[in-house]
């Protein structure tokens, strides 16, 4: 039984030792006011104001969406960024539109910037920009992105590095023609790859260790190797976290860590011929009505061609630790994983939650979007009643994906609004998925006390966040996260709540109704599953507070 490996379990359900009450829940508190030239440039098209480049595929040349001006002169930012990667392979589609499509539909996993490859023959063409999907194209854009694969990213970055030049795919020139890479994740290597490629005199152009994934794949297949055996030794070279889409003339790949962290699955269109497709989550497949196929596994690479679909085993200790706040707040609610749809799995956190930290309560709602599902289970759980306390304006981003703290603090004035006439004289619970700076919490109860709430109850649907991400999703540093410097009672004061509870570890983990050693909870916990360099943990504690 899962709850019979879980340590520390109690035997009654939602009971907690004296030990556990202080580390997940606050009791009633007071609340106080308070790519080199090697060769001549070839030519290129380019629509006006665009820019989408189509590059004869023979040749070696920098990539013509950088602007070296953009660059600091040592290139120092932390490669870090989780974002969302498409990938299809579609003879005689559009599909550059769906392409499209497929990142609009994954829109909430990178709002910073866009871009999309496609191979056709001898030209790659590729348009890149900073902003929404929506606003990075348009049907004149898309028109001349022709051919028959086509790789596509949304991106977010880490403080620092969002930047034009950062914008994905990267494209590469090799002695088979050019590669389009699209990643999600971050890896933990970079400072040793950065130096392998710099002594192997590739110069680098961007910030991001996605290019430095894309050269160590060219440097391979100039060496020698084809795309497919060139792929695999660049994977070996790589650690930490990564879903990668790469496509080629001959065809597109896909692979992921042996790890699996950053999901990535495997969509169908039509049957004759089969036309396969790529994305970050199965959302991404329904808004062009692909089947789901599966998941690319941890340590798989997948590479289809003309002759359809080939598996590739690059690492034989591949095991299962998908990031657990994927599954908490970062994928869409529709998407499917493990099986069944992440709203269902919310769901189960906010019963979950009802049953560890019960309250006496007038009426329930969750911080939209994300907090909703777990809200609705813990009404259906507690018995209070459930209602909307909060109005969304769905034409602002979300505040926890903005860049800076600056622009987070402003997002929150800007995107929710309180219902008075439901929230006056009420004692109310909040729930939302997580606290990670407790920016937007902080104003939120503010704003329901001035609506009037006679009591607010916060409950979060997972643990506290008490260590910083090194795998691609923006959790910051370990002094930046309000758990990992103060105590749930503290917390709870910071906040001007009445009371705050977290779902236990055990309580998150039992909700998945999976093997709970699948998962990655080093958020919460510091256990990484890729071990973190020391010197890693350094730089980025430098870059972030020489940045903030």
């Amino acid at each position: 039984m899962v709850k019979d490996l879980l340590r520390g379990r109690r035997q009654e359900a939602g009971v907690r030792s004296q030990e556990e009450e202080g580390k997940y829940f606050s009791p009633v508190t007071s609340h106080q006011s308070p790519v080199t030239s090697h060769q001549s440039p070839v030519p290129s098209t380019q629509l006006p104001g665009a820019k989408t480049s189509m590059i004869p595929q023979h040749s070696i040349t920098s990539d013509p969406s950088i602007n070296i001006s953009e660059i600091s002169e040592n290139a120092c930012d932390k490669p870090e960024e989780a974002c969302g990667v498409f990938g299809i392979y579609a003879p005689e589609q559009d599909v550059a539109k769906m392409a499209y499509f497929g990142l609009y539909a994954l829109q909430h996993r990178g709002q910073e910037s866009a871009g999309i490859a496609t191979f056709n023959g001898h030209y790659v063409h590729q348009h890149k920009d900073m902003g929404l999907v929506s606003q990075v194209f348009n049907e004149t854009i898309l028109e001349e992105l022709v051919g028959n694969i086509a790789v596509g990213h949304n991106r977010y970055s880490t403080t620092g590095s969002s930047r034009k030049v950062n914008a994905q795919p990267a494209v590469i020139s090799t002695r088979l023609g050019h590669l389009a890479l699209a990643h999600n994740g971050n890896l933990v290597n970079t400072i040793q790859l950065r130096e392998e490629l710099l002594q192997s005199n590739v110069h680098l152009l961007t910030t991001t260790d996605s290019e430095m994934i894309a050269y160590a794949i060219a440097e391979e297949v100039n060496a020698g190797a084809d795309w497919l055996e060139g792929a695999i030794r660049a994977l070996h070279r790589c650690q930490g976290a990564f879903s990668l889409v790469v496509g080629t003339p001959d065809g597109i790949m896909a692979a992921r860590d042996p790890n699996g962290i950053r999901p990535l699955v495997i969509g169908t269109l039509d049957s004759d011929p089969v036309r396969y497709v790529l994305a970050s989550e199965t959302c991404g497949l329904d808004i062009i009505g692909a089947e789901y196929l599966r998941d690319v596994e941890p340590g798989e690479l997948v590479w289809i061609t003309e002759k359809g679909l080939t598996s590739h085993r690059w690492n034989q200790q591949p095991q299962r630790k998908l990031c657990i706040f994927e599954m908490i707040y970062f994928a869409r609610p529709d998407s499917v994983m493990h099986h069944e749809t992440l709203y269902s799995y919310r769901m189960r956190l906010g019963r979950r939650l009802a049953e560890e930290s019960p309250i006496e309560a007038d009426i329930v709602f969750g911080v939209p979007d994300s907090g909703i599902p777990a809200a609705i289970g813990f009404s259906q759980a507690s018995g209070v009643a459930y209602g909307e306390g909060l109005i969304k304006n769905r034409y602002v981003g979300r505040t926890f994906i903005q860049p800076t703290q600056s622009m987070r603090e402003t997002g929150i004035k800007m995107k929710l609004n309180p219902l008075k006439d439901v929230l006056y004289g009420k004692r109310v619970v909040i729930i939302d998925d997580s606290i990670v700076r407790g920016t937007t919490s902080r104003k939120l109860v503010k704003a329901l006390r001035e609506a009037g709430a006679s009591e607010v109850h916060m409950r979060i649907s997972s643990p506290p966040v008490t260590h910083p991400c090194f795998y691609g999703i923006d959790t910051d540093t370990q002094d930046q996260l309000i758990a990992a410097k103060m105590s749930v009672a503290d917390i709870a004061k910071k906040l001007e709540v009445d009371t705050l509870a977290y779902l236990s570890w055990e309580g998150m983990l039992e909700a998945t109704r999976e093997d709970t050693n699948s998962f990655c909870s080093a958020c919460f916990t510091g256990d990484y599953p890729v071990a973190i360099p020391e010197q890693v943990k350094r730089s980025k504690l430098m870059l972030e507070k020489a940045t903030v």
